[in-house]
């Protein structure tokens, strides 16, 4: 959990110090939560957030979101590489914009939410601790600098997004959920900083789109919505 160490311990302050407590619940949500459970997400995302109701259940949904983000980072610069073995082309990877990658390169790439090691799943794990972070964003604000945990939020918002637009993954309701926890929860913690920082390029690309993508229900047949994350982003970042 050294992400987690960095992100809360600024300044020697800490959401909530009980570092055996917080090892134990990330065990126990790993255990108890994920896609080798017959439960929809939607139902294992409320039970995760009951769990994790505390200064150090706060702690650990930090940490699950930085441990994600930095998966998924390293997946990415894994497959690049590879690339470049096999292509003689680099392919930057910026953790503040994926987007450009993702269109150069988004044939080549395979979009690694669903199989990153540390058996943690976007639409429970990653969209439960969102919610968390969401809830408590005032106190994790005041506990501890809020910089690192939001520009992991907004880099897994950059990885969703891309996947759906350059990675062919469709978009179910599951992921339209976690999108929407995305940006409540980066509105949240930006709202409680006395100055929060520019957003990255990444949104601000996101922000100038105003399409509507078709929601399609969990078994991939049936439209049951639309989600429009620019027309979403720019009333949520932009008051």
């Amino acid at each position: 959990m050294g992400w987690l160490g960095r992100v809360l311990g600024g300044g020697g302050r800490q959401v909530q110090d009980d570092p055996v407590r917080q090892a134990a619940l990330s065990a126990e949500v790993r255990q108890r939560f994920g896609a080798h459970l017959a439960v929809r997400p939607a139902e294992q995302v409320a039970a995760m957030v009951g769990l994790l109701d505390d200064g150090d259940g706060l702690a650990v949904a930090a940490g699950i979101v930085g441990e994600f983000a930095d998966a998924a980072h390293a997946d990415l610069l894994a497959q690049t590489t590879e690339l470049y073995r096999r292509t003689g082309h680099r392919f930057p990877v910026d953790r503040r914009n994926y987007r450009p990658l993702w269109r150069e390169a988004g044939g080549r790439l395979h979009w690694p939410l669903f199989a990153l090691p540390g058996g943690l799943h976007p639409y429970v794990h990653v969209a439960a601790a969102t919610t968390v972070v969401g809830t408590r964003a005032a106190q994790f604000v005041r506990a501890t600098d809020p910089h690192p945990l939001l520009a992991r939020l907004f880099e897994v918002l950059d990885l969703t997004t891309c996947g759906w637009e350059y990675g062919r993954v469709r978009v179910d309701h599951d992921g339209a959920s976690l999108v929407g926890r995305l940006i409540s929860t980066t509105r949240d913690v930006r709202a409680a900083m006395k100055e929060p920082p520019s957003l990255p390029p990444s949104v601000r690309e996101l922000m100038r789109t105003n399409r509507a993508v078709d929601v399609f229900d969990l078994t991939g047949d049936r439209v049951v919505g639309t989600i429009n994350v620019g027309g979403e982003l720019r009333p949520a970042l932009l008051t």
